[in-house]
């Protein structure tokens, strides 16, 4: 898997198998004369075919100087264990947890992308003990104010038997599957999408099982309305959303924000980028990580 320059693989164990992550513990980043107490920053990736910390690779390294770094794979994703499952929201809600209890003391700041940051708010709602801030990029759960994802056409089609693993297999765990995924559905612009990043997502997508997790979220297993949660967040949040994202436009980020500007200080619309704006424009992405930090812990 692509690791950048100055981070090793660690792993720690979770009821659900074990998780790699990655933290700035090598060269150039490692300091035996300074100090060892860094404040944290955790990055978690969304969830599409050949999802995996990749996602942040091009973001966390501009903040390693200052801070102990944690990008893990979740599980299903990447490196981490591909249990054979139907993975289900709560399997996502307790890993988030047990990888933060494990691998982090006190509340720290966790940024968060999509469905993965949708998962955050809400264990946030339950620990919210292990958060200092969010900054979380197009939060919604697809399911959002009464929208129903698992009945779309593609969903349905997925969740035939059989079917559904040579759909993966032939039309997502490919070059070309990857690559017009991201250029015709992920990115605002096609021509942001290099050669980097698909073969980075292909690797992930046919690590063994890796179809289970990939499944589950296309069939909207793991889907369901923020809405219905976003109030009861106490923990101060930014919000950066992609205008062309094509699950959820930011019409939808902005109903959600609005029904709760105590915890929600942000809202940050992002003109001509899709549903990663981190892969997209990871210096924007870099700089405004940097200016939410300032302002919610002011």
């Amino acid at each position: 898997m692509f690791q950048p320059l100055g981070f090793e693989r660690c792993s720690v164990n979770t009821s659900l198998g074990r998780m790699i992550y990655y933290t700035n513990t090598g060269f150039p980043w490692q300091d035996k004369t300074a100090s060892t107490d860094k404040e944290t920053l955790v990055f978690l990736h969304g969830f599409g075919g050949g999802s995996s910390a990749y996602e942040w690779s091009k973001v966390y390294p501009a903040f390693a100087a200052e801070y102990r770094i944690i990008a893990p794979d979740l599980i299903g994703w990447g490196e981490s264990e591909h249990p054979a499952r139907n993975y289900q929201v709560e399997d996502y809600l307790s890993a988030i947890a047990e990888f933060l209890q494990q691998t982090c003391d006190g509340a720290v700041r966790v940024i968060a992308s999509s469905l993965t940051a949708a998962f955050t708010i809400r264990v946030a709602i339950t620990h919210p003990e292990l958060f200092k801030c969010l900054i979380l990029t197009t939060p919604a759960g697809l399911s959002d104010f009464g929208e129903n994802y698992s009945r779309s056409f593609f969903a349905q089609l997925v969740s035939t038997p059989i079917l559904d693993k040579f759909i993966y297999s032939a039309g997502v765990a490919t070059s070309n599957g990857i690559r017009s995924f991201l250029e015709q559905r992920q990115f605002g612009s096609s021509d942001r999408v290099y050669q980097e990043i698909v073969e980075a997502y292909l690797e992930s997508a046919k690590q063994p099982n890796a179809e289970y997790a990939a499944l589950s979220f296309v069939r909207g297993d793991l889907c369901f309305d923020l809405s219905q949660y976003i109030q009861q967040l106490t923990i101060p949040t930014a919000i950066i959303w992609g205008q062309k994202s094509q699950f959820t436009g930011p019409e939808i980020g902005q109903r959600l924000a609005q029904m709760n500007p105590q915890a929600i200080k942000v809202f940050q619309q992002l003109d001509s980028v899709g549903l990663t704006p981190q892969l997209e424009l990871p210096g924007v992405t870099i700089g405004l990580i940097r200016k939410f930090i300032h302002l919610l812990d002011t």
